[in-house]
């Protein structure tokens, strides 16, 4: 049965910023919305200053983070969030 979850890490040069589960992750690119979602094809994809919307599995509220700039990149059921930013963060 494949993983109902993608494993997402929100990296700069300082600190790792976030290690979680998550059931999606959301947000905006120069070609319009995004949602990236388990077993996802490879994916790459520059985000700049639009909301990274991260939904941790069973229910739990989702994280809001947003950067000036993001790299997003989605391989093998991982998402890596690169920046060289301390994030704004917001709880929904």
């Amino acid at each position: 049965m494949p993983n109902p979850t993608l494993h997402v890490r929100i990296i700069s040069p300082q600190q790792l910023i976030l290690d979680t589960e998550a059931t999606s992750v959301s947000s905006k690119n120069p070609q319009g919305n995004f949602d990236i979602l388990p077993q996802h094809a490879n994916f790459i994809t520059l985000v700049d200053n639009s909301p990274i919307i991260i939904r941790p599995p069973g229910g739990q509220r989702p994280v809001t983070f947003k950067f000036p700039m993001a790299i997003i990149v989605t391989a093998e059921n991982k998402v890596n969030i690169y920046t060289y930013i301390q994030p704004q963060t917001e709880k929904k």
